[in-house]
């Protein structure tokens, strides 16, 4: 990857090679790679650029609303069985889907602004 001073450096080499003449093409080229020879150590004694470390971003809260939901739908269930039947046992289920899809969605949301 040429830089533009290395670019100004290779063309004033050249124009030199043309004006000066061949006699003096092994000065010339010493020259200009002792100057990429310097640059290529000062970039190299450079500290690397690090790129920043992407942040995990974890859902401590996510999980424990889904145990919660699990724990409390058990009993939940039960209840909603033997009181009303099958229909009511989806009606609370679907509550507490509704519940966890709600937070995931609003999470997602944040994320995506």
């Amino acid at each position: 990857m040429a830089t533009e001073e290395i670019r100004k450096d290779l063309r004033a080499a050249v124009a030199a090679r043309q004006e000066l003449g061949p006699d003096y093409e092994p000065e010339i080229i010493e020259g200009f790679l002792a100057k990429l020879d310097a640059q290529t150590a000062q970039h190299l004694a450079a500290p690397p650029v690090q790129a920043p470390k992407p942040v995990r971003e974890g859902d401590p809260g996510g999980l424990a609303l889904a145990i919660i939901s699990v724990t409390a739908g058990i009993p939940i269930t039960a209840i909603a069985a033997a009181q009303e039947g099958v229909v009511a046992m989806f009606v609370c289920w679907g509550g507490l889907v509704g519940i966890n899809l709600a937070r995931s969605m609003s999470r997602f949301i944040s994320r995506q602004q």
